[in-house]
């Protein structure tokens, strides 16, 4: 309490000298709740700037569920673990970039995306396939999609030296989450900049259980979380063409782990702590018609898991996780001719790994080498990439079978076509090979890992088109994007029941995917001081594996509208997410049928001058759902912000 004590005195603070400024100015500006980039060469979706501050969303993880194309994997609560997967490739197939340099997890492949609070970002880029750029790290050419979020970045306006931003938000589950973030000018060629923030949450809410004749209003419990995230960075300027940035990353938690409810078992004493630190660089110089791109990375995460139902010689049990990674990037693009580019790409990762208290673990080394060489030709109204990535991995362990050494070389071939003068409309088409390495948890984990395992092996296909327009009249912006898709993924890692019923990854053989995405957005201004923006997302998804089963977690349907009206100083927004039917077993069953779900959300700020107030209305209708089985979503629930800059 002393500390929260601290933080709101410090933001009435804030308040007290932001009421003394006088601004009377109400500037209505168009904001586009979703974006395509004009003329994009790869299938892209862009969430940014006003428009994220508008949406009812917390993280990362909040925001991308209003992406077509992708599920979002939520065990609930303002602390369950949070993942994106998109068009039923998998999480550890997506790759998660911030500020250019890629987040992994050697240990799971999985990136929880409630960590990176909006807060601190500036923009969301989900790419199908790849960025649509061949001056870019090897890791960009690796993953059958790609998110990449953009901090913001320190922007100084005439003498200005220092600014920064202050914000509390509180609401339903005891959320209490205040956040400051601090921009410095250091001279006129280098800036700092500080973002921090806690999040703390009892985790309770309503839920209702069936099981049965059985039919109760429960609570969920052991969902609490106490959490802080420390970003810090310096982004500077050379006198030439370079400019680099080094960047710090600390997030440490302690949180209740709710689990699944079972036949009226509500309690569980699973509980982890996180600890991950990072620290990152880059270094970007063009020197005529060569440009360089250098990347540096290390990484530390520590996980401490407490399970209180599994009981050891010395106690409770408690395992320990620790890994370090250490990456290296060197980028070189040259353009031979004004239509011809080429490009070369090296980068070098090593992943250690150890655990405590883990019978039989391996101990594992892996050094992933990566080389990407790339060409892009832009001729006339037509663009084509083609790249060939080589991924060399030697992998050791102090004990036990080791997973192997892996070599796989893929190609990737991109076009893109404007098949008319005006320049709104392009068509495009791609092929791409990827090749998925299992984690350490899928080789070595002591109940589940197989270290026969083979690596994933994927090939997409994708057709499409879009349609971008901008205009002064009172239609200001309109976006039509469709897409159709085919991936065909062999030796498909996922776990199931093994020897006496123990469950073991394993390879299952062919999953085939036939998918549609559609997109719509508009901009119109029916009224001079009004804007309107709305966006209509759809996807259609077939995933099959060798039986013609769909499966597990994937629905046929699914979709999102979001619509957002701003009049002078008020900002109302209504989104709304559909997920169909889907199926948590292999076999398409009733018994493992889970009936679809959506969700109404309401949101309603006011500004003045540089002090903003919201308060949201989350699932209006109160509807109980469950996003992964047996782990129920919370029903209506509410949110309240406040924010000021200074």
């Amino acid at each position: 309490m002393k500390v929260t004590s601290i933080i709101l005195l410090f933001f009435l603070l804030c308040l007290t000298l932001q009421a003394q400024q006088k601004d009377t100015t109400h500037t209505l500006q168009t904001i586009t709740i979703f974006s395509t980039k004009p003329g994009a060469i790869t299938p892209v979706q862009t969430l940014g700037g006003k428009a994220l501050e508008k949406m009812n969303s917390l993280s990362v993880a909040d925001a991308a569920r209003y992406f077509s194309g992708v599920q979002i994997k939520d065990y609930g609560g303002v602390g369950g673990l949070k993942t994106l997967n998109v068009h039923s490739m998998g999480t550890n197939q997506l790759g998660v970039f911030y500020d250019g340099i890629q987040l992994s997890n050697a240990q799971n492949g999985t990136v929880d995306l409630g960590r990176f609070s909006l807060d601190n970002i500036e923009q969301i880029d989900l790419y199908n396939a790849q960025k649509g750029v061949i001056f870019q790290p090897a890791k960009g050419f690796a993953s059958a999609a790609s998110i990449y979020l953009q901090s913001k970045r320190p922007v100084f306006h005439d003498a200005e030296t220092l600014h920064g931003k202050a914000g509390f938000k509180t609401g339903s589950f005891g959320l209490i989450n205040p956040s400051l973030r601090i921009e410095q000018k250091l001279s006129a060629r280098m800036a700092a900049v500080v973002s921090s923030e806690w999040t703390h949450a009892d985790g309770q809410y309503k839920f209702r259980y069936r099981y049965n004749d059985y039919d109760t209003t429960a609570v969920r419990k052991n969902g609490d979380i106490d959490a802080w995230r420390v970003e810090a960075a310096i982004y500077g300027n050379g006198k030439d063409s370079s400019n680099w940035h080094v960047q710090g990353y600390y997030y440490n938690s302690a949180r209740g782990l709710p689990g699944p409810v079972v036949k009226g078992h509500f309690e569980n004493g699973q509980r982890q702590w996180d600890r991950n630190a990072f620290i990152q660089g880059a270094y970007n110089q063009t020197f005529g018609k060569y440009s360089l791109q250098l990347n540096a990375k290390y990484m530390l995460d520590n996980v401490r898991y407490l399970d209180t139902a599994i009981v050891t010689a010395t106690g409770p049990l408690m395992n320990r996780f620790h890994q370090h990674e250490y990456y290296l990037s060197a980028a070189n693009q040259y353009r031979i001719k004004d239509w011809w580019d080429l490009a070369l790409s090296a980068d070098f990762q090593l992943n250690q790994m150890t655990a405590v208290n883990l019978d039989h673990f391996s101990i594992p080394t892996r050094i992933t080498t990566l080389l990407a060489a790339a060409t892009q030709l832009h001729l006339h109204r037509v663009d084509i990439q083609g790249s060939l990535l080589a991924s060399i991995i030697n992998e050791s362990t102090k004990l036990y079978t080791s997973g192997g050494n892996r070599r796989a070389y893929t190609p990737t071939i991109i076009a893109s076509w404007q098949p008319a003068a005006m320049p709104a409309l392009r068509l495009r088409a791609f092929y791409k090979e990827i090749f998925r390495l299992p984690t350490f948890n899928d080789l070595y984990y002591t109940t589940t890992g197989n270290p026969t395992l083979k690596p994933e092996y994927s090939r997409q296909y994708d057709l499409g088109a879009s349609y971008t327009k901008t205009s002064d009249g009172w239609w200001q912006y309109v976006a039509i994007q469709a897409d159709a898709y085919y991936s065909r993924v062999t030796d498909k890692i996922v776990a199931v029941p093994g020897k006496l019923f123990r469950w073991q990854m394993q390879n299952i053989g062919l999953v085939n995917i036939y998918g549609i995405d559609a997109g719509v957005q508009t901009s119109p201004r029916f009224f001079k001081e009004v804007g309107t923006n709305f966006s209509l997302k759809y996807t259609y998804q077939k995933a099959t594996d060798n039986n013609d089963q769909q499966i597990v977690y994937v629905p046929l349907h699914s979709g999102s509208v979001t619509t957002n009206l701003s009049w002078k100083a008020w900002d109302l927004n209504y989104n709304f997410v559909y997920v169909g039917a889907r199926y948590y077993g292999s076999v398409n069953i009733p018994e493992y049928y889970i009936a679809p779900w959506y969700t109404h959300d309401l949101s309603l700020s006011w500004h003045i001058s540089q002090l903003k107030l919201t308060g949201e209305i989350n699932n209006i209708f109160n509807q109980y759902y469950d996003v992964i089985y047996n782990y129920p979503m919370p029903g209506r629930y509410y949110r309240m912000t406040a924010s000021v800059n200074f």
